[in-house]
């Protein structure tokens, strides 16, 4: 079976939860659509939760969110998988982290991956000595793969699966009080919206905003588990 999910920002309690409600095995599979938290301290903290996440009964695959580091950047070992180029560890077999830009076959439908967005907390995160990182955003290079996939996949897929979403569907009622959205980089909402006006695709999975709703074809997860058919 393949589930699907939102943000869990290193907190699995619900994950385990539904582990146990559903019965799952490591066949089984957990897409979490970035902020999973597995690469935020860069220390021993994130081997602690490895190990702990290891120990679960489903594998995880992990879009790229703004609360962790690339997983690119931390020298995992690539392999080819359902069709894509994932991130591993040989540790850690039921942790996988998807890498942007590639096109996903599950039950037979592909599944395109773009990760990353702005964070509006980083100037508390900062002060207060927390982890941020400037490649949270999709670069001009990462940008270029997406497209230069969807050239060639004829701008068709069946889904999209990203941590934020297009700038049109931005759930304002979700913005954090107290942030002048003045200062917010949408830049790549707003690239996001290029994409989506122009792909011919049936369904959209984000997280990122802490909501669960459905807006046309898109879905915003937050604590909802849905299973993909």
């Amino acid at each position: 079976m393949i589930y699907i999910t939102g943000d869990t920002h290193r907190n699995f309690k619900r994950t385990a939860a539904f582990c146990d409600t559903v019965e799952s095995t490591t066949d089984d599979l957990l897409i979490i659509l970035g902020d999973a938290g597995i690469h935020y301290f860069g220390s021993e903290k994130d081997r602690i939760l490895k190990r702990q996440l290891a120990e679960f009964p489903i594998t995880l695959f992990c879009v790229h969110g703004n609360h962790e580091q690339r997983p690119e950047t931390l020298g995992y070992t690539e392999k080819l998988w359902h069709g894509g180029v994932v991130y591993c560890e040989p540790e850690y077999p039921n942790l996988l982290f998807a890498k942007d830009g590639e096109i996903y076959e599950f039950i037979g439908k592909k599944y395109i991956v773009i990760g990353g967005a702005y964070s509006v907390d980083k100037p508390w995160r900062l002060s207060d000595g927390y982890g941020w990182w400037p490649d949270e955003q999709p670069s001009e290079e990462i940008r270029g793969r997406v497209e230069e996939r969807l050239d060639a996949e004829g701008w068709r897929v069946d889904a999209v699966l990203t941590h934020t979403c297009p700038n049109k569907y931005l759930p304002r009622e979700m913005f954090i009080g107290g942030v002048d959205q003045a200062t917010v980089d949408r830049a790549t909402e707003e690239w996001l919206d290029v994409i989506e006006d122009r792909l011919e695709y049936n369904r959209w999975y984000c997280g990122h905003y802490h909501t669960d709703k459905t807006v046309d074809k898109l879905r915003f997860m937050f604590e909802d588990f849905l299973e993909l058919r």
